[in-house]
């Protein structure tokens, strides 16, 4: 097993810092009431604007080979301008869980968007939450009031600033309620229209994402040439916001999770004897959830267990839920949505092949959603002109 401490598990910093606390620390800083952790910094004193900007996939512990590609990032890591602090994705570290605890400010065993595909415990379809197929209704599945709409609700301006595609979307509906949609793609339309959303009314939260980096990542690896490409791209967006950036607004850039290069995989599809047993395989590669017939949970453990040996770890439900993977609070509906057997991958290694992904998604290069520092670790860093 890899020994760098990048890969060392580490717990989600629910109560300290997660990415369930940034929307929330917006609001407060706006003079909204707001649940959660108040990550507070001197940036956000007396503003009246403020833009969150997601970055997909920059973890923290990404920024020393990031800084390769800008200026901006070096100087943002070497702690040269603005604040820079560490805090933790929610779990598993994937887009969907981790863009609705930042939305909605919540948990994931709050707001039950609780890994990248789940079964639907009434029908036992499964969903994918980024392409929203076989789910019941977004604002049944997602009820919680979503930051936006809590500050919708005290008169400030919201906007998501965000490809058009995904307006209409579930993932949409169920997180991103209460807020304005501003369609932007390219890095510096993104910029952009941050820039124009902060300007709407008198108070305004912004909140921008850009796939960038992640895709990159994905297909080519962290540290590739078009790893750098992408980061350059995304600072260039950065240096944007803050050239253009309101004195009485503050900008805030976290990600939704990092990423780890994938060296070793258990391909499914090669391994019929790991679906007897199992009803359905969800989750992705870095955290599997696994849906047992009846009688079966203790049988299919033993099973995957010895196949992936040191490689990950093989534990129940309400083992995982009890360790605080899900956060302080499980409602009955998240916890119904999770596996009976949830699979840790550690090191660098990955569970692909499952019936009904992507054939592509067996051959990427960057992983994430498991519970290693190097997938867990994200930036907030704050920054105001002035």
């Amino acid at each position: 097993m890899p020994t760098s401490p990048h890969l060392t598990a580490v717990q989600p910093a629910y109560g300290t810092g997660t990415l369930a606390d940034v929307m929330p620390t917006a609001l407060a800083a706006l003079g909204i009431p707001a649940r959660g952790v108040n990550l507070r910094s001197a940036e956000l004193d007396g503003v009246r604007r403020i833009a969150v900007l997601l970055l997909d996939g920059f973890g923290f512990h990404l920024l020393g080979q990031a800084a390769q590609a800008s200026d901006t990032v070096g100087a943002i890591h070497h702690g040269e301008l603005g604040t820079l602090t560490p805090i933790t994705a929610t779990v598993p570290s994937s887009t969907p869980i981790s863009l609705a605890s930042l939305a909605c400010g919540l948990p994931p065993g709050e707001h039950g968007i609780i890994g990248f595909t789940v079964r639907v415990p009434d029908t036992g379809d499964l969903v994918t939450h980024i392409r929203w197929d076989g789910a019941p209704d977004p604002e049944a599945w997602q009820p919680e009031p979503t930051c936006f709409e809590q500050a919708d609700a005290q008169g400030v301006a919201c906007t998501i600033v965000s490809n058009g595609t995904f307006r209409d979307t579930g993932l949409t509906r169920a997180i991103y309620r209460g807020a304005d949609w501003l369609p932007a793609i390219a890095p510096h339309e993104v910029a952009g229209g941050i820039l124009a959303a902060l300007a709407r009314g008198d108070r305004s939260l912004v909140y921008g994402y850009l796939p960038d980096v992640d895709t990159a990542g994905h297909f080519h690896g962290i540290g590739s040439p078009e790893w750098l490409e992408a980061v350059a791209k995304v600072s260039e967006a950065i240096d944007g916001i803050l050239t253009g950036l309101p004195r009485d607004a503050a900008l805030l850039v976290t990600a939704d999770h990092g990423m780890v290069n994938i060296t070793d995989r258990l391909h499914l599809d090669r391994r019929p004897d790991l679906a007897t047993g199992v009803e359905a395989v969800a989750g992705d590669g870095r955290m599997r959830y696994l849906y047992a017939a009846p009688g079966a949970v203790e049988d299919v453990r033993q099973a995957w267990a010895a196949a992936v040996g040191e490689r990950a770890e093989v534990i129940g439900r309400d083992e995982a839920i009890d360790r605080g993977w899900y956060g302080p609070k499980v409602t009955e509906s998240s916890r119904e949505r999770i596996g009976d057997l949830v699979v840790a991958c550690r090191g660098t290694f990955a569970i692909v092949g499952v019936e009904g992904e992507p054939p592509h998604v067996a051959r990427l290069i960057g992983h994430h959603g498991g519970l290693t520092a190097a997938e867990m670790a994200v930036p907030l860093w704050s920054y105001r002109n002035g």
